[in-house]
């Protein structure tokens, strides 16, 4: 059984910087593409951006464009969401997400993922 961890949120001043990290369990990273999603207090979930498992591929929100980016360390299983210029609007639950596919991902949220985090705290405020 897959399971996802995240970590890292926290509260930060608009225009600051967070990483959050997604520690995989279960398998190795090289089988799922991972997605990364938050949902905000009273909104639905939406995504920000995913990664493949192979292949280097990276789709972005257009709101997170240019601002967030994604990593992954095989050696830890671990998947990273690099969040930079921070806004008032990127507050919510952040949530990462695997997908067994190897060359593609979505951000929708009615893609297919299978396994989910139980969610990490990010606040940005003054």
């Amino acid at each position: 059984q897959l399971q996802l961890v995240e970590s890292g949120g926290g509260l930060v001043h608009p225009g600051g910087s967070l990483t959050l990290s997604c520690i995989v369990s279960g398998s190795s990273l090289d089988d799922y593409s991972i997605g990364w999603f938050r949902q905000a207090p009273g909104k639905e979930r939406e995504g920000v951006l995913c990664s493949t498992a192979r292949g280097g591929v990276t789709n972005y929100a257009d709101s997170v464009k240019d601002r967030f980016f994604s990593s992954r360390d095989k050696s830890k299983n671990t998947v990273f969401l690099e969040m930079d210029r921070l806004k008032p609007e990127d507050t919510g639950v952040y949530y990462c997400a695997a997908l067994s596919a190897y060359y593609w991902c979505s951000t929708s949220v009615s893609t297919g993922y299978n396994y989910w985090g139980q969610g990490t705290q990010v606040t940005v405020s003054s």
